[in-house]
């Protein structure tokens, strides 16, 4: 599990490779991570948007923008947590994400471009 803190806004993102929808044979790597936001500041928060980096390692690099997050853009209290699981799919059978969330403090309507830091999608098997 790899993990970011930005203006009080902990991220952390856990990775697993989905062996029962991937398909080495036609190049097709299916990946889960679970990401989970903690609102560790002094103010509520809104998260509005995300900004995701793919890179596959056989050199392609797509970008993801949208609202939310699966289809919500949760508000945090202090103190609150917010986990989602969402996926993606690979080329090959090694590649990285990176990202930032924009989130608004309810208060004052401050902007806050919060990191995503980067995490790696590996086949187990490469590891070895």
């Amino acid at each position: 599990m790899v993990s970011s803190v930005t203006e009080g806004v902990k991220v952390s993102v856990k990775t697993e490779y989905q062996s029962d929808y991937s398909s080495p044979l036609q190049a097709h790597y299916v990946f889960t991570y679970r990401i989970t936001i903690e609102n560790a500041s002094d103010y509520t928060i809104q998260l509005l948007r995300r900004h995701w980096t793919i890179f596959d390692s056989n050199g392609t690099v797509r970008e993801v923008e949208g609202e939310g997050v699966v289809g919500l853009q949760p508000v945090l209290e202090p103190g609150e947590v917010h986990q989602y699981v969402s996926g993606c799919n690979l080329r090959s059978s090694m590649g990285k994400m990176a990202g930032t969330y924009l989130v608004e403090r309810i208060i004052d309507g401050k902007q806050v471009r919060v990191a995503i830091p980067e995490f790696t999608m590996i086949v187990p098997y490469k590891l070895n």
